[in-house]
Parts: C-alpha cells; sequence; structure tokens
C-alpha cells in the first residue's frame, strides 16, 4: 500500500510559504497482528501546528523534515488485525494520523465514532478538539458565571466560535472581535453574542473593546495576544479571568514583539491568567462529548467548515488560518 503524505521540506522563517512543503510518498508495511490499516478521509488544520515547526520542543515533540506531519483526522479502517477494531470502522484519530492518505497504527489514541450520529467532519470541529479546547478553557479556567461579560479574541476561528456559543448557552454577555465584516455579520447573525467589532477597521483595539464593554470584562478568552491582550488588561473587572488558549498574532513573528506595557493591572485587578494545552484536560472529556451532543442535537451549536479538496491543498489551507480565509473550522477533504 502507497501512502501520500505531507511533509516539511525546510522550516520556515517567519511566515510559512508554499515551498517549505512536500507531497511524498512512500511504501507501508505489510499489516501485523493487532494493527489497523487506516485511509484518511478528513484532515484537521490546526494554528497550533506552526510551533511544531520550529524544531524546538515545548510540550509536544517538533515536526520532523521529510516525515508526515502530524494532525487531527477521520478515516476508515480498510484492514485490521487488532481485536477492537474491524474493517469499516470509521475513527477519529487526535494527533497521530498525521496529514498522509493511509496509515498503520496499532489502536493506541484511536476512536471509533458513529457516522449516524453526526457529519465525520464534525469529530474534528466541535465534537472534536476544537470543541473540546472551547469548552474545558472556558469552563475550568474561565469559570463564567451568569450575567458576567466574556470577550473573545479570534472569535470567527474554529476554537473562539464555540467559546462564542457556549457563553452564551451558559447565561454570559458575549463580546467577539473578528477580521472581517464577513465574519462580524455571522457572528451576530448566526451566533447571536451580544456584540462584535472588526479589530481591522475603525478605532483602536483598545476603544472598540472599551465601547463594547462598557461594565468591563469579567473572564477573557484569548487566541490572539499582543493588542488584544492589552486592551483587555485595561477593560478587565476585578478578579477577572484570563484563559490564555493561544497567540496567532505572534506564531510567525521572526523577533519577539514587545509585551503588553500594562502588566502592573494583573496586580491592581487581581487577575487571574491561566495558560492551557488541552492535553492536559482528559478527564473533562467525556463530560464534553455528552454536553456538546446534546447542545448540538437541541440546535443550540452552530458551527461553520472552510474546506479545501485533495491531500495536495494541505499546505495552502494551513497557510489559510494567518491570512483570515477561514470562518470557523478549517478542513482538508480527502
Amino acid at each position: 500500500m502507497q501512502s501520500r503524505y505531507v511533509s516539511l521540506a525546510t522550516r520556515p522563517q517567519g511566515m510559512p510559504t508554499l515551498e517549505n512543503f512536500s507531497i511524498l510518498e512512500r511504501e507501508l508495511p505489510v499489516l501485523e497482528e493487532g494493527q489497523v490499516l487506516v485511509q484518511n478521509l478528513w484532515m484537521s488544520v490546526d494554528p497550533y501546528m506552526r510551533g511544531r515547526m520550529e524544531g524546538i520542543s515545548t510540550y509536544i515533540e517538533p515536526f520532523q523534515i521529510g516525515e508526515p506531519l502530524e494532525g487531527g483526522c477521520v478515516g476508515e479502517i480498510l484492514k485490521s488485525t487488532h481485536p477492537k477494531f474491524r474493517s469499516g470502522d470509521k475513527v477519529v484519530s487526535g494527533m497521530e494520523g498525521g496529514w498522509q492518505s493511509h496509515y498503520i497504527s496499532n489502536g493506541k489514541g484511536l476512536m471509533t465514532v458513529d457516522e449516524s450520529a453526526a457529519p465525520l467532519s464534525l469529530f474534528l470541529g466541535p465534537l472534536g478538539m476544537t470543541g473540546f479546547t472551547a469548552y474545558a478553557g472556558l469552563q475550568r479556567y474561565g469559570q463564567p458565571k451568569p450575567g458576567e461579560t466574556v470577550f473573545v479574541s479570534g472569535a470567527a476561528g474554529a476554537v473562539g466560535s464555540m467559546v462564542c456559543q457556549i457563553a452564551g448557552i451558559l447565561d454570559c454577555r458575549v463580546v467577539a472581535s473578528a477580521g472581517s465584516e464577513e465574519k462580524i455579520k455571522w457572528l451576530l447573525d448566526d451566533l447571536k453574542v451580544d456584540a462584535a467589532f472588526n479589530y481591522r477597521e475603525g478605532e483602536s483595539i483598545g476603544k472598540e473593546l472599551a465601547r463594547c464593554c462598557p461594565q468591563g470584562v469579567d473572564v477573557y478568552f484569548d487566541n490572539v495576544g499582543g493588542e488584544h491582550l492589552q486592551a483587555a488588561l485595561n477593560q478587565a473587572n476585578n478578579f477577572a479571568r484570563f484563559v490564555m488558549c493561544g497567540m496567532i498574532e505572534q506564531y510567525n513573528l521572526e523577533e519577539s514583539p514587545a509585551g503588553p506595557n500594562n502588566l502592573i493591572n494583573i496586580v491592581g485587578k487581581r487577575l487571574k491568567i491561566s495558560g492551557f494545552v488541552i492535553l492536559d484536560e482528559s478527564d473533562l472529556q467525556a463530560e464534553f462529548v455528552r454536553q456538546m451532543s446534546q447542545w448540538l442535537a437541541q440546535g443550540r451549536i452552530h458551527y461553520k467548515e472552510t474546506i479545501l479538496e485533495g491531500l495536495e491543498s494541505a499546505p495552502e489551507a494551513f497557510l489559510g488560518l494567518f491570512q483570515g480565509r477561514n470562518i470557523g473550522k478549517m478542513l482538508v477533504k480527502l
């Protein structure tokens, strides 16, 4: 069996380009006892992958030149010698399946999914790591209370759009930022946030946030960093909670930016700032699946998917994350 896969050709300096990626092919070994052969159907495209391209070990190992990039995927088992899996089963892999057409697994990290319960792509979005990141981050570290104001940056993205809706379900006032009028319209009309602003237009982010949050911010869910973080520190109420999920504004910078110049607010306002990595939150997984499945069935969660087709389109899809080309979850359909 031949498998085609996406690999790093070179490590990017600053903003990645298509030249940093290669489409390669390799022959898979013969299936051994206790293994499965999976054909991928959907692949997840996520901003955190940028950090793994640096060649530096952090909370997760870096990608290796010439090897398949790792990422979430949903596929179908073509052959199985594993007692827990059968041919025809649909399975989701949180990371190990990689950006490849086929792969062999010993079953670790694989989970069967019921395609009659939801479209397969949703197991990479609202029912997958995206939804879980939003749920665990907001519930465990944001701890929102009814009536509080929750500010979400990068709110039209995969995680941000889920945070907005979960906060709304929890009876919070939701304020969102995004980078286009199309995204603002979706947030207001479909996701029913209470206020939203386009950070690329109008006044400064600080002034826009103050306009939208006259009573201050109680919970800030940060997907962007930079000027958004500075503005949130100024607008925060006493004892506000900051949930630090990502800082996409900084992922492609070649030099470290100057930090916010208002960190003294952390002391005076007694802020609680929590960084988190979803790999540490597995104890909430079962609770999340039950709750998100119920919300989806009730029509309380809405979603959008930005879909590119074919393995070859994966690098383009990845670059699109940093160009603001996605609304909701970015996916590649194989």
